[in-house]
């Protein structure tokens, strides 16, 4: 960081002084203030997140950053550097879990103006990045939680129920744990676009709905809030990547905790508890008899009625 905090201090033509802000799980990021009273928020990205498949490559992010800004929900860019970015400090309130359960309507009017915006510069599949995952814990003897394998077949069942009717794509951020949303007044912002690109929107919803341990009923009101109408297919099309939230980012902390390991000492974080709580409700997901009816929804399928054929999967 000195050397992007010494690229500010020159830009800026005025004395800048740093203060870290701890939490981040990859990038490093702190609060400037300037002598003349002014907030920024530096981000300096780390070129061994996305060299670890844990981001998308660092242009990538910046490019998105910049296009979310433009879509009014992140973060204006003042001041872009190589692998750093100077942003404007969001003065607002850093959301918890409890708070993004409160507040379904404002976070879907937030993802609905990133969604609205200018479409990101590469595309997201969290099907592919499950894949991904998979390849780097084989090829580097990590490990997953036990059982981990056999939930694959359920993972492919969805990827071909959604894939049967597919949404449109949008730019969307793909990684909304309730802090990555800052409340400022009647708005919620969106920041940190480390695994951003265009995507389905009900995977946007259906994260939020992992992250923030949403239950059904929570879920449903999501999905309302944001397309606008009760529509039992959306609502179970979020479920359904709500599931794959939880199964593809624990092998996320996987891969980090195993690739990255200095870093993820410094951050005093528990990777193998947080793998191992999103495993389980992948797991009890998987396992409710409401599974199978979730499948059905998203494929059109009325009861007694055959199935529609799957199509083939696409390979990575």
């Amino acid at each position: 960081m000195p050397d992007a905090l010494e690229d500010v201090r020159k830009w800026a033509g005025q004395p800048v002084t740093e203060t870290p802000i701890k939490g981040g799980l990859s990038h490093r990021i702190a609060r400037l203030d300037t002598s003349d009273g002014q907030t920024w928020l530096l981000r300096v990205l780390d070129p061994r997140v996305s060299a670890a498949g844990l981001g998308i490559p660092l242009e990538q992010e910046i490019a998105n950053t910049l296009r979310a800004a433009d879509a009014g929900v992140g973060p204006k860019v003042l001041h872009r550097m190589p692998g750093a970015l100077l942003l404007e400090y969001l003065d607002g309130v850093t959301l918890d879990a409890h708070a993004v359960r409160t507040l379904p309507g404002p976070v879907a009017a937030a993802c609905r103006r990133l969604h609205a915006g200018p479409r990101f510069v590469n595309d997201f599949s969290i099907f592919r990045k499950l894949d991904e995952f998979l390849a780097l814990c084989r090829t580097h003897g990590l490990s997953a939680p036990d059982g981990y394998e056999d939930c694959l077949p359920a993972a492919a069942e969805i990827e071909r129920a959604l894939a049967a009717d597919p949404l449109p794509t949008v730019p969307c951020h793909n990684d909304l744990l309730p802090q990555n949303f800052i409340r400022c007044g009647p708005e919620v912002r969106i920041v940190d676009y480390q695994l951003s690109g265009n995507n389905d929107p009900a995977f946007e919803l259906g994260d939020i709905a992992a992250e923030a341990d949403y239950d059904p009923d929570l879920t449903a009101r999501l999905t309302r809030a944001y397309f606008g109408e009760d529509d039992p297919r959306l609502a179970s099309r979020v479920r359904l990547n709500l599931i794959m939230s939880n199964l593809t980012w624990t092998l996320w902390f996987a891969v980090h905790h195993g690739l990255l390991k200095e870093q993820a000492a410094d951050a005093g974080f528990d990777y193998d508890a947080e793998a191992a709580d999103k495993f389980a409700q992948a797991v009890r997901d998987l396992n409710d008899p409401a599974f199978g009816r979730l499948i059905d929804d998203v494929r059109g399928v009325r009861p007694g009625s055959p199935p529609p054929p799957a199509p083939p999967r696409k390979e990575a």
